[in-house]
């Protein structure tokens, strides 16, 4: 199995005709250039140790298609009992503390240096979040990153049953109407699937990733662009 290790300085990842399995890399500092640089090449940052940033790029994508999502009869009713309404980059910092505590299990991995990277990435203008509220409360959202025309979805939380669902329902609507043609949802669960999400391999998904990636796409706040 080669997995590389990287330099702490150097932004480098290996070729993607040397990846193996899901693990590509280790190592390296979790700093925004280098994260951008892991989207562009279709891999991303996990954390199973504190110290050690771990990167992906799994041989099965987990994705979604903007344009076709239809959210289930179930979800419409449970948003017009809850009269939830939603927001888009009005509190990105909360909504990935929020994850970090309230999202789906395994969320452990939402460490202080992933909370300061992504939070930096959103002040430049990449990562963006979707806030779901009934009232004035914070009942779920999501947050992800934009890379070309792709859409990467990093995580959900709910405090309420389908708040995360209703989140996502949101971000397919506003991902189709700024015209992202894919929501890479990473890694395969049975939530995602549950939610219409198809499983593409790896060559396929970096092929879809290198044609979006002529397409500068858009960045800055979805406050403004909506």
């Amino acid at each position: 199995m080669s997995v590389y290790l990287l330099d702490e300085e150097e932004i480098w990842f290996p070729p993607s005709h040397e990846y193996e399995f899901d693990l590509v890399a280790v190592g390296g500092t979790l700093t925004p250039e280098r994260v951008l640089k892991a989207y562009s090449v279709g891999i991303f940052p996990w954390y199973n140790e504190p110290d050690l940033p771990e990167w992906f790029c799994p041989v099965e994508r987990c994705v979604f298609y903007p344009a076709a999502f239809t959210p289930s009869k179930s979800l419409q009713q449970a948003a017009r009992k809850q009269k939830w309404t939603y927001t888009t980059d009005k509190c990105f910092r909360e909504v990935i503390k929020q994850c970090s505590v309230n999202g789906r299990e395994g969320n452990t991995w939402i460490l202080p240096d992933i909370i300061s990277c992504y939070v930096k990435l959103h002040e430049l203008g990449y990562a963006h979040s979707v806030e779901v509220w009934r009232g004035a409360e914070l009942v779920g959202g999501l947050y992800g990153l934009a890379i070309g025309n792709i859409f990467c979805g990093e995580s959900m939380f709910s405090k309420e049953s389908n708040a995360s669902k209703f989140a996502f329902w949101k971000l397919a609507e506003i991902a189709h109407s700024l015209r992202y043609g894919l929501i890479d949802a990473q890694l395969e669960n049975t939530h995602l699937m549950s939610m219409g999400a198809s499983l593409i391999g790896r060559q396929e998904y970096l092929e879809l990733l290198e044609e979006s990636m002529k397409d500068n796409g858009l960045k800055g706040r979805w406050l403004d662009v909506k």
